[in-house]
């Protein structure tokens, strides 16, 4: 198949939605298929509101228009919901294609908590803008549950991955002398990072990730060791330095730090919330608790070759080809 792809959210970013186009792109042509990008870099774009990292097409229209009419594909697939993303649906409607769309991100949530806009305000755009979808490709059946309960398209199940090669423990790790503590991720406000980082428990925190609160958080919580952006190649490394990986987020859809970190054989501690209920569930790879301080101390007794075996259920192969089975029966 000829497949295209568009995505508001490209390189240089380091975020989730990135990561899973990239692993997925690379399955799908290991499966024998083409993949055509459509992203903000041959366009001119201005950096995103509370998130500069992100660039943003500016007026892509015709530019879009020009692309899509010049040249037919089998599939096409809207990963993100942000200028490209609007103009290619909006052409779709228009010339009758059939398209997929994908819910990676939950932006009612993030805009509120960093711009106080009422959720109710997004959630008709996501509405609007997912309406004529033939499919909404989501990670969870919780976020699934959640789609359909705000009415927002035709949400279907689309997993993740693991690159549990990569992502692997050392067989030479020694153990650290107090418990070591990880969170791995953007430093922002709708990461929850404050309900981590201000618990009193014995043991070394460590922070991985850049963001808009870095700066914020070293000078409150000097103790903590942040160690900034990472490149993927430094991940399992630090991961294998730690005993459990915290994740505090109550906004993320999936969550692949989650397993990376198992596939290191890191025990998760978390909220019971989207994401993590869906990917540690009762595998005993984790621990969730209303009260993160209870999951860390859970997540301390749980050996490692658990988390590591329960990361190995999930594939970038078996999740590339299921989405590949969702274009080809939303398209024919």
């Amino acid at each position: 198949m000829k497949i295209l792809v568009v995505s508001d959210a490209w390189h240089p970013q380091i975020n989730g939605v990135v990561n899973t186009i990239l692993c997925t792109i690379a399955c799908l042509k290991e499966l024998g298929h083409q993949v055509i990008m459509l992203t903000p870099e041959k366009f001119k774009t201005i950096p995103c509101p509370t998130y500069p990292e992100i660039r943003l097409a500016v007026f892509p229209k015709k530019r879009v228009q020009n692309f899509l009419s010049s040249r037919e594909f089998d599939a096409i697939h809207i990963a993100t919901e942000g200028p490209l993303g609007i103009a290619t649906r909006n052409y779709a409607i228009k010339n009758k294609l059939k398209y997929t769309t994908a819910f990676h991100t939950k932006f009612p949530d993030y805009i509120k908590a960093r711009l106080g806009l009422p959720t109710f305000i997004t959630y008709s755009f996501l509405r609007w803008f997912h309406q004529h979808s033939e499919a909404v490709l989501s990670p969870t059946h919780s976020i699934i549950k959640e789609l359909k309960k705000y009415h927002i398209g035709n949400p279907v199940y689309w997993p993740r991955g693991v690159e549990t090669e990569f992502f692997r423990p050392f067989p030479n790790r020694k153990p650290n002398k107090e418990p070591v503590y990880l969170f791995v991720g953007r430093v922002a406000i709708e990461k929850n990072i404050e309900a981590f980082l201000s618990l009193e428990i014995p043991g070394r925190k460590m922070v991985v990730g850049g963001g808009p609160l870095l700066s914020k958080l070293k000078l409150a919580y000097p103790k903590v060791i942040f160690l900034g952006e990472k490149n993927k190649k430094d991940l399992p490394e630090i991961y294998n330095q730690a005993d459990v990986f915290v994740f505090p987020s109550l906004t993320d859809t999936f969550g692949l730090v989650l397993l990376e970190a198992m596939a290191c054989g890191l025990p998760v501690a978390a909220f019971p919330c989207p994401g993590p209920i869906d990917v540690i569930g009762a595998s005993k790879a984790g621990c969730l608790s209303e009260d993160l301080s209870e999951a860390i101390k859970g997540a301390l007794k749980i050996p490692r070759n658990i988390a590591r075996a329960h990361a190995l259920n999930y594939s970038w192969l078996e999740a590339s080809r299921l989405f590949l089975e969702r274009q080809i029966q939303l398209n024919n």
